[in-house]
């Protein structure tokens, strides 16, 4: 018998698309904080599971848009551009990682490197 939770296919569900709705970051400016932001909004009342990783995916995604809002001045000196290609594929990458453990059943995923500002 296992000790951990039982959380609904449908929390699951949701707490994975906290995570992919980062994605919109790629398409539109600030969308990878705008789509956890209102998912987790939403959600976070009547699924703990959601509040739990619309925290961790905000939490991410602020961390990634500092690193990103730090390349702007890097890039005259040419550093920053490569820097912020790999932070994009670092964030895609994370990204979608996080929502694969998620959907495979996976509770407590923590991303490495996130800043954690709301607790």
């Amino acid at each position: 018998m296992s000790d951990a939770p039982q959380v609904s296919k449908d929390e699951q569900n949701w707490a994975m698309v906290c995570h992919l709705s980062a994605l919109s970051g790629f398409l539109i400016p600030f969308g990878n904080l705008i789509g956890p932001l209102v998912v987790w909004l939403i959600k976070r009342g009547e699924m703990s599971l959601v509040d739990t990783h619309g925290k961790e995916a905000l939490n991410f995604q602020i961390t990634v848009t500092i690193a990103l809002l730090i390349c702007i001045p890097l890039m005259f000196v040419l550093i920053g551009i490569p820097l912020a290609f790999a932070i994009g594929i670092g964030a895609l990458v994370l990204t979608i990682m996080a929502a694969v453990k998620v959907s495979n059943g996976e509770l407590a995923y923590r991303y490495p490197f996130a800043l954690r500002l709301l607790k």
